[in-house]
């Protein structure tokens, strides 16, 4: 399953922590190359989730859209029969 945003920012903090407490040079730049890379995956989740709504919400004005361009074509027909018949 793959993780969100608040796992990895999670994760961030926990290693900014780790490197805040850390006595040991080697320890502490660890730490923060760690914090560093769970902070980029979570900027990339992040990025994600906000193209995932964008799109969700494209998709709806789309369809929302092709429904109204739909109905019209339908009243076009039945005005267009119309006017034939009568």
């Amino acid at each position: 399953m793959a993780q969100g945003f608040d796992f990895y920012d999670e994760r961030a903090r926990e290693a900014a922590a780790e490197a805040s407490a850390a006595t040991l040079d080697n320890v502490r730049e660890r730490a923060l190359r760690s914090e560093k890379a769970w902070r980029e995956m979570a900027d990339r989740a992040l990025q994600m989730e906000e193209d995932r709504e964008t799109a969700k919400r494209v998709r709806a004005e789309r369809i929302a859209a092709e429904e109204r361009a739909a109905a019209e074509t339908r009243e076009a027909a039945r005005l267009t029969r119309a006017a034939h018949e009568g």
